[in-house]
């Protein structure tokens, strides 16, 4: 009997899943959860599909605590929780594959080099998806690892989607477009596919709001087009990056202000966004409960970013068939929703206020053009299929 871990390791949060393998090595979920609030007060949360709590942990002087302490108790809890059922691979996203790496690999020394090397490209993912990769490594030597790509579903989008507008030989070294979040937006369309084959196969506009906020415009269910590029600060406004910004302002910062470089990597990329605009949080939820005029700019200017790149979106597209909502934000927040979706009736988006207010399943009304859906995502099952079928074959 055998069985799996998913990881997704962020700069301070670690959401993981663990999945028996059936008879047929399909993943079938067993318990999933999250470690949060690492580096300051570390509390852990474990539970099964219909809720029943496994575990529950908190180190309130946890502030010293690191991602590799936090993994190792995570993969002992992990062990006895699947008792019979040998684990037989960790699977992890890793946000940044570069131009080469476009499907899941097995790790290796070399492939930890080159992922190593692009850790620039994502400073506040990379280096902690290879923290938990070689964390993994020490605790389980023989275990084998899958990386898994949030760039490589973008990877076979049109040639001119990847590009901007610098010397075609920086293009050609790796300078251009690449697209995140891919592992959300697999799943997305995956789901689609069996709940709603018509909106599938439409032009569509899949919304991924959370902390970390893009957009991407699919036909058939790939990628035709996205809103961040060349790294994960380019497009929407998020909960600490800035998204879509004039690089005139940045040489501004150095020369002018003489910001290092340093210093305008930080502010971009942790002291931007909805935390920068509002001076009092990265969290919606905290921003939607607080009386200050400050909050509430931050929030009008997130729809205000959401609704331009939905708009820009609509032009790759050639039109607009379905919009899904998906991720912290998008699945949680009715207000935002409804204040996107109000930007964007022009389209010919008629929301149902009852609908949203629930978090129906589909939010539009019959006569609305555009048929909208909220859809929970789940990165981590989609890293649990691609290690098994990397390691087993297609178990469909």
């Amino acid at each position: 009997m055998k069985a799996i871990v998913a990881l997704n390791s962020g700069s301070s949060s670690i959401k993981f899943g663990v999945y028996r393998l059936d008879q047929d090595h399909l993943p079938v979920h067993s318990a999933g959860g999250k470690i949060e609030k690492i580096g300051i007060a570390p509390a852990m949360r474990i539970a099964t599909d219909d809720g029943e709590v496994l575990l529950e942990r908190a180190w309130p002087d946890g502030a010293a605590m690191t991602h590799s302490d936090l993994l190792d108790i995570l993969f002992d809890w992990a062990r006895d929780h699947v008792e019979d059922h040998a684990i037989v691979a960790i699977g992890h996203r890793v946000v940044h594959g570069g131009t080469r790496l476009v499907a899941p690999e097995r790790v290796t020394p070399a492939l930890l080099d080159e992922l190593e090397a692009l850790s620039p490209l994502a400073p506040l993912h990379q280096p902690h998806n290879l923290v938990a990769i070689r964390s993994l490594a020490r605790l389980a030597p023989d275990l084998p690892q899958v990386a898994c790509f949030d760039t490589a579903f973008h990877h076979d989008k049109p040639a001119l989607a990847s590009r901007m507008a610098i010397p075609r030989a920086l293009h050609e070294s790796g300078i251009r477009r690449y697209g995140f979040h891919g592992l959300s937006y697999e799943y997305v369309a995956s789901q689609l596919r069996q709940i709603d084959p018509e909106m599938a196969q439409g032009r569509l506009i899949a919304a991924h709001l959370g902390n970390g906020a893009s957009l991407c415009a699919m036909k058939d269910g790939r990628s035709i087009d996205t809103t961040m590029g060349f790294t994960a600060l380019d497009g929407l406004m998020m909960g600490t990056r800035c998204g879509r910004l004039d690089p005139g302002a940045v040489l501004h910062l150095q020369t002018q202000l003489r910001y290092s470089a340093q210093q305008v990597e930080t502010m971009l990329y942790t002291q931007s966004g909805l935390l920068g605009v509002s001076g009092i949080s990265s969290d919606m939820r905290e921003l939607e409960s607080s009386p200050e005029p400050a909050a509430r700019e931050a929030i009008d200017l997130f729809v205000r970013s959401a609704a331009r790149e939905a708009g820009a979106l609509c032009v790759a597209l050639e039109g607009l068939d379905a919009l899904v909502f998906t991720a912290g934000i998008g699945e949680n927040a009715p207000a935002v929703r409804a204040a996107i979706c109000a930007r964007l009736a022009w389209l010919g988006i008629d929301i149902d206020a009852a609908s949203n207010a629930a978090g129906a399943p589909v939010i539009s009304t019959a006569q609305s053009r555009v048929k909208v859906r909220v859809l929970p995502t789940d990165e981590e099952r989609m890293i649990a299929l691609h290690t098994v079928r990397l390691l087993y074959g297609d178990p469909s």
